[in-house]
């Protein structure tokens, strides 16, 4: 099911607006990412309402910043 642990306190569901508040893109931009699975998948609750979970989305980050510094150590090894 979901990998969150079990027992922890509810997790925090972000709508579009609020998502676009902490990346840098555009809402197509954000869709053509999740659709492409570049950023973390939207859950939809409702038949017009689609959400994602702000772990989720803080582990993306985490992972890019992690990427960025693996490439600035390649580069300056050169």
């Amino acid at each position: 099911m979901d990998d969150h642990k079990t027992g922890s306190r509810p997790r925090r569901m972000l709508n579009e607006k609020q998502v676009l508040e902490i990346v840098p893109y555009s809402s197509v931009t954000l869709y053509r990412m999740d659709k492409r699975g570049e950023f973390p998948r939207s859950t939809y609750i409702s038949p017009d309402r689609r959400i994602w979970f702000e772990d989720e989305i803080a582990t993306w980050q985490k992972e890019i910043n992690g990427r960025r510094r693996s490439q600035m150590k390649a580069t300056e090894s050169r």
